[in-house]
């Protein structure tokens, strides 16, 4: 009698990590590269765009991939995704203008789409709830990894390879995950969903979410026309996505899912702390360049302990599970989270470095212990078929919250800054200098009578921002005493 074939679990959760970090380290790696990229290509005045597009078209597919590896199964659209990352990582590599990069960009994040959800739900399939928290917490530090390795590789792929090897890097390693997850992922049992697709659904989503995240990227520089159309669009886009998704049979996205108060509220709270990470992560080495004077890499450096104490946070989350329900432990992971982000208020200039060493490793065991929580609560309080499709909204809801906080935190780092400018205007202060100053590279061009003067508007500008942090944090825990009592075992 043939033996069943069954998955290589430990082979497959290698491929979810790698793959996971693959798409993780393409955010992160690019920015350094950004200026070489722009001498070589041009068009300075469009590179945001290179970084945008991806997170966008990223964000836009993630909830169209969750509901198809719930109906077709998680193998298939886990490898196209990879085959669409990998044939948008060729094109980036041989672009030949900024308008092409852009463009095969979108291709590439239209690929990693699938990735981060879908890895989640296989996660989800493979390992039961009480070594769930385990292997999201070693999941979860390919994101901490990448924001430190990816820079730095960036550098030396520039320097001693060439900008084109950022994006070309990925064709082998994809094709060997590929082949990889082909032989030792095994759905043979999965139950294909021959009903018909909601098509109209997509397209409205893909509209809708388009122009959500477009209008609250176009806030950071000020309200204009095109944010009004774009929250017009979104908000039309939104009434015509209810109305169609009540008449369909399959919709892509359930609106049964929302009746569900514990998964609403493990969305809201996912993406409030998410936007404060967002501000964790770009404002305390802007503070550390800025303020402190230090050089980037050290600035950088700063949020390693973070990076590598997620994941005890993660393995802590998964030993309590059995011992506390959701809102208890949900809170012990915010506690930490709020504490660092009053510390963060209240520092100075004068704080020292290892200081902020202590506590952004605070914010780790916060950061892990909660996000790690929230995805389970997330796949563990809904119904097995709608597992993608939750996983994939929980993943949006983390996206969303960070493209919001990141223009609000934009707006009150810039209104705060040229308020305090305006007030140094007579000893010659503007914004270009500011612009110098969390540069370390050009810092020491500025007048050394002004530099403190302007260190003390950033800092305030900087602390406001943190203050704004403080409050999201301050609404997840109000959320959180909402939650129905859930018993993790």
């Amino acid at each position: 009698m043939t033996k069943k074939r069954e998955t290589n679990v430990r082979i497959v959760t290698i491929c979810v990590f790698i793959a996971t970090f693959m798409t993780a380290i393409e955010g992160t790696i690019i920015s350094t590269a950004m200026p070489t990229i722009v001498g070589s290509l041009k068009g300075i005045n469009i590179m945001n765009w290179v970084i945008s597009i991806y997170l966008l078209t990223n964000a836009m597919m993630t909830p169209i991939y969750g509901k198809l590896a719930d109906k077709i199964g998680r193998k298939p659209v886990f490898m196209v995704g990879i085959l669409i990352f990998i044939i948008g990582s060729a094109l980036s590599g041989i672009s030949q203008n900024m308008i092409q990069l852009i463009i095969f960009r979108a291709i590439q994040g239209i690929g990693a789409g699938s990735i981060v959800p879908v890895s989640l739900t296989i996660i989800a399939d493979l390992y039961p709830i009480e070594k769930r928290a385990n292997i999201l917490g070693l999941n979860s530090a390919a994101w901490g990894i990448a924001s430190i390795v990816g820079p730095l590789a960036g550098g030396f792929i520039v320097d001693y390879v060439g900008w084109h090897w950022i994006f070309l890097i990925n064709v082998p390693i994809g094709l060997v995950l590929m082949l990889l997850f082909w032989i030792y992922m095994i759905e043979d049992d999965f139950e294909i969903d021959k009903g018909p697709v909601d098509y109209l659904g997509s397209v409205i989503l893909v509209v809708m979410l388009m122009s959500l995240l477009y209008g609250f990227q176009t806030i950071s520089d000020g309200f204009s026309f095109i944010t009004i159309i774009s929250f017009a669009s979104f908000f039309l886009a939104l009434y015509l996505f209810i109305r169609t998704e009540k008449r369909v049979p399959d919709p892509i996205i359930s609106l049964d899912l929302f009746k569900n108060k514990t998964y609403v509220i493990v969305n809201l709270i996912a993406a409030l702390i998410s936007g404060f990470l967002m501000g964790v992560e770009v404002y305390i080495p802007m503070w550390m360049q800025g303020v402190a004077g230090t050089t980037a890499t050290i600035g950088g450096i700063v949020l390693a302990p973070m990076s590598v104490i997620w994941m005890f946070g993660s393995f802590l989350g998964g030993k309590i599970m059995n011992k506390f329900n959701n809102r208890q432990i949900i809170l012990m992971g915010l506690l930490p989270i709020l504490m660092g982000g009053i510390f963060l208020v209240l520092v100075t200039e004068t704080t020292p470095y290892s200081t902020f060493l202590i506590f952004s490793a605070i914010f780790g065991v916060g950061f892990g212990l909660t996000m790690t929580i929230l995805t389970v609560l997330a796949q563990s309080t809904v119904e097995s078929h709608h597992m993608g499709v939750a996983t994939s909204i929980f993943t949006l809801s983390r996206t969303v919250g960070q493209t919001i906080m990141i223009s609000a935190f934009g707006l009150v780092l810039n209104s705060t800054m040229d308020k305090g400018l305006v007030a140094k205007e007579s000893l010659g202060a503007n914004k270009g200098m500011m612009n110098k100053l969390i540069n370390p590279h050009t810092a020491n061009e500025l007048p050394s009578e002004l530099i403190g003067d302007l260190r003390n508007i950033l800092s305030g500008s900087i602390h406001n921002v943190f203050l704004v942090g403080v409050c999201l944090v301050v609404i997840a825990l109000v959320l959180n005493q909402f939650q129905k009592k859930v018993s993790l075992k």
